[in-house]
């Protein structure tokens, strides 16, 4: 959630992609970097800087989104103007209420307005980008999914963690999975929003895996004849 999306950062501005997807990759390492400050302390404004990126992000995640159709360097003020406004008014409620249940409700709205606009370009624009878009989607539900089962059944877990040995503990962390699957279903949806951006714009991405392993978009203008 944090060097990989760096790495991005500096590519999208190598190859001259449009601010939006520089911004992605950046707050997608805000988010990194407010969690890994909220784990470390444990204070309330770390936690604060780890859960409102978390909206700030999505808001930019939504935009590319629905801007992928759109010519070159357009902008779309009443959109922008929309999700800061939304941005804004969660930040407002969220520190005053302190209901946890209020943001996760708030993140969960921009997350099924992602999956919506994801079905619609892999179902009816680009249906052979599902492999990518489904597993973008797979990878953030699974690890959804943990999180869920580490605040239900939390004291089970750390239960059975004392019973087994640590190499065997460590696998049950499921609030760890949350982060690693969600920050990796995160970039590989940036991934899927550039492939689909890049492919309207006549370009040629292509996913490929840095030491077989780490997918990254590389691509190039389509030639002149």
């Amino acid at each position: 959630m944090i060097i990989p999306p760096m790495f991005g950062a500096i590519q999208s501005v190598r190859d001259g992609l449009e601010k939006r997807y520089i911004a992605s990759y950046l707050a997608l390492t805000v988010v990194g970097m407010g969690s890994w400050c909220f784990h470390m302390t444990l204070k309330y404004e770390m936690q604060l800087l780890d859960e409102l990126p978390m909206i700030y992000s999505c808001c930019i995640f939504v935009y590319c989104m629905f801007e992928c159709f759109k010519i070159k360097n357009s902008v779309n003020y009443h959109l922008l103007f929309t999700l800061v406004l939304f941005s804004l008014i969660v930040t407002t409620v969220y520190l005053k209420v302190k209901e946890p249940i209020f943001h996760q409700v708030m993140y969960g709205m921009l997350v099924f307005t992602l999956v919506l606009r994801s079905i619609y370009i892999v179902t009816w624009v680009y249906p052979w980008l599902r492999g990518l878009g489904y597993t973008s989607l797979g990878i953030f539900l699974l690890g959804f999914l943990f999180w869920n089962i580490d605040n239900i059944f939390c004291d089970s877990l750390r239960n059975f963690r004392k019973k087994v040995p640590p190499i065997i503990g460590i696998t049950t962390q499921f609030h760890a999975w949350w982060h690693i699957l969600t920050g990796l279903g995160s970039y590989l949806h940036i991934l899927f929003s550039l492939y689909t951006r890049t492919l309207y714009l006549r370009y040629r991405p292509k996913v490929k895996f840095i030491f077989g392993i780490w997918p990254v978009i590389l691509f190039e203008p389509l030639r002149k004849h």
